[in-house]
């Protein structure tokens, strides 16, 4: 594992507003270089069987108009299927709720030959009391993790071990690595605007939701 410095300074992260169908939600933004081509990093996030060893099994109709299901997590749509640069579907956790939204879009960027710029924006409505506890953190320090385990996917190819990963994730340096993604959200929570005394106290909750006895 690099360096955990180095392995958050490799993402860039911001908050925003955002308009959706059903009212004003928010948008969590993170985007980092990978040293693989575009066609790669886009199969390591569209093929199942790529996908199921760093991220999580995937099922369904995966195309677009179809479904999908995240193996013990969410599930949706498929809105939008660009190949090799665009990827869009809807993201559920349990029953879908009748004032409720979220979508995720990866983007794929061409960075020279073998570089690709992937850049992923997850919109939601956030209920009020779940914002207000741990703000942007407690979806982006999950979608952080996420994003070194693709990383450390198109480094290793067919040597990745996705049993040492899990067990990686549940490491104190996996810890380490949530506690200061923690402090990262908080920073880009910042610069959205939020109070520093209030962003602090949501990054603190949020860590302690990650890193229990941090």
């Amino acid at each position: 594992m690099t360096d955990i410095a180095d392995t958050i300074n490799a993402m860039h992260r911001a908050v925003r507003d955002a308009d959706t169908p059903k009212g004003q939600g928010r948008s969590i933004v993170l985007s980092r270089i990978y040293d693989a081509d575009v066609e790669d990093v886009w199969e390591a996030c569209t093929d199942p069987e790529r996908l199921g060893r760093w991220f999580m099994p995937v099922a369904g109709e995966l195309k677009p108009g179809g479904s999908y299901q995240l193996e013990g997590n969410a599930g949706g749509e498929i809105l939008r299927c660009e190949q090799p640069r665009l990827l869009r579907v809807s993201w559920i956790y349990g029953p879908p709720q009748q004032d409720g939204f979220s979508e995720v879009e990866v983007r794929l960027t061409p960075e020279g030959e073998d570089r690709t710029r992937f850049e992923l924006e997850h919109i939601a409505i956030v209920p009020a009391e779940f914002w207000d506890q741990f703000g942007p953190g407690a979806t982006g320090v999950g979608w952080d993790l996420s994003l070194v385990g693709l990383g450390r996917y198109l480094a290793q190819g067919d040597s990745f071990d996705r049993a040492e990963a899990q067990a990686w994730s549940e490491s104190a340096e996996a810890g380490e690595l949530m506690t200061a993604s923690s402090e990262a959200w908080r920073a880009a929570h910042v610069a959205y605007g939020a109070p520093e005394e209030i962003a602090a106290k949501m990054a603190d909750a949020t860590t302690k939701f990650y890193v229990p006895g941090a």
